[in-house]
């Protein structure tokens, strides 16, 4: 079973008891804001969406992590690898994300946990491509996602809500080339 590590982190497989306090993170509307419509997610929700995430691993070898805190055991959210279905002109691709609690927001923590991410992506399983998508307006996300090297390649609609979204991108030779100095 994968599990990274990182200085303030643990990326791991999700358990029963990360249910509620993802519900929890899905149940919060800022946190939401910029997620598909915006719509928060109840209980059931997020255990559908975990299910999901834990089936992707089953079948693609790479997903979406628990992230929990090393000093204290909490989970802060998720992050991780997974197919952009959800947007088919991007395909053949594998798209970088992560959700956080606000209360884990403004530490770096994201970054931290999505370039562990992307270096698994890279260095474990061999991905030839890792794209990352944020909803035009979304500046922290992209902030996030200008530290770990991506570039900026197109913009489209999101097909189930139509907002805006702005796609970036990273190739291994791009990854390789940035080493230590985006923190990957």
């Amino acid at each position: 079973m994968v599990m990274l590590e990182t200085p303030r982190l643990i990326l791991r497989r999700w358990r029963e008891e990360d249910i509620a306090p993802m519900a929890a993170v899905h149940a919060d509307p800022v946190v939401m804001r910029w997620i598909r419509d915006g719509s928060v997610r109840d209980e059931e929700q997020t255990r559908r969406g975990v299910l999901a995430w834990e089936s992707e691993w089953e079948s693609e070898g790479f997903g979406l992590f628990a992230v929990q805190i090393r000093a204290t055991g909490e989970l802060a959210g998720f992050t991780g690898l997974s197919v952009p279905g959800y947007l088919p002109e991007l395909l053949p691709a594998v798209e970088v994300g992560w959700r956080l609690g606000r209360s884990h927001w403004g530490q770096g923590l994201a970054t931290e946990a999505a370039g562990a991410a992307v270096r698994y992506g890279f260095e474990e399983r061999g991905l030839e491509r890792i794209v990352s998508v944020a909803q035009v307006g979304n500046d922290a996300s992209e902030r996030i996602i200008t530290r770990l090297g991506m570039r900026p390649v197109r913009e489209t609609a999101h097909p189930t809500c139509g907002r805006r979204v702005r796609v970036f991108e990273l190739l291994p030779d791009q990854y390789t080339a940035l080493g230590a100095s985006a923190g990957l």
